[in-house]
């Protein structure tokens, strides 16, 4: 009997023990993992803190994808010509008294059309020409000129560009031709302003150079010069 209670007390003695090695183990486990985050924290805060005092810095440039990156930088035209409507809207003040119109008879409309055809002729086939009869939107309120589209598409340029007319007295005037709507816009106002343009009158374009036209003008009122 004394021995199987010392068997039993020693089986006891046994499983407290393997218990305690257990427990001990466990511990062991666990005191590296926190001793391997502790270790590793700093190093990943410390890499987050040198990167972005890095893009702070400006040393690191700004990721481009390199389709766009290759391609070659457009030139600004639309912000060019912006400025030079702005600067042309100044330079010719306020627009006229539509009140103070000119409405041409068809009597002096036909004169200016047949008197610029006949300039046409004598000035030969040299440059390309074409005749512009003037209406109240070319001369008053929006002041838009557009080109004939055949002569538009042969001879002017395909993009939005500067052209510059020049006068019988050789006085140059810059003018805005925008190629999609195959026309004259910031500039045109200044010339028909500065010429005193009118419903009526007609207007002979030569193409002196790829981007210059020699202006001559007709003028409606020449009608009754001509009776007289």
């Amino acid at each position: 009997m004394a021995e199987a209670i010392s068997y039993e007390e020693q089986r006891k003695r046994q499983v407290e023990q393997n218990k305690q090695k257990l427990e001990e183990l466990r511990l062991h486990h666990l005191s590296a993992a926190v001793r391997e985050a502790t270790t590793t924290k700093p190093s990943l805060t410390k890499k987050r803190k040198t990167r972005a005092s890095r893009d702070a810095a400006g040393d690191v440039p700004p990721r481009r994808s390199g389709r766009l990156a290759s391609l070659p930088e457009q030139p600004k035209y639309r912000d060019e010509f912006h400025d030079f409507e702005k600067k042309i809207r100044r330079s010719y003040g306020k627009r006229r008294d539509l009140s103070n119109r000119v409405y041409a008879t068809d009597e002096e409309r036909a004169y200016a059309i047949d008197a610029a055809q006949e300039l046409e002729e004598k000035l030969g086939s040299d440059h390309p020409i074409f005749i512009k009869p003037m209406l109240q939107s070319h001369v008053t309120g929006g002041f838009w000129l557009g080109l004939p589209m055949h002569f538009s598409r042969k001879y002017l340029p395909k993009r939005d560009e500067m052209v510059v007319l020049v006068d019988e007295v050789d006085d140059e005037f810059d003018t805005l031709y925008l190629a999609n709507k195959k026309g004259l816009s910031g500039g045109w106002r200044g010339f028909s302003i500065a010429h005193k343009l009118v419903d009526g009158d007609c207007l002979v374009f030569q193409l002196i150079q790829r981007t210059k036209f020699k202006v001559y003008i007709i003028r409606a009122s020449s009608y009754h010069e001509s009776d007289n």
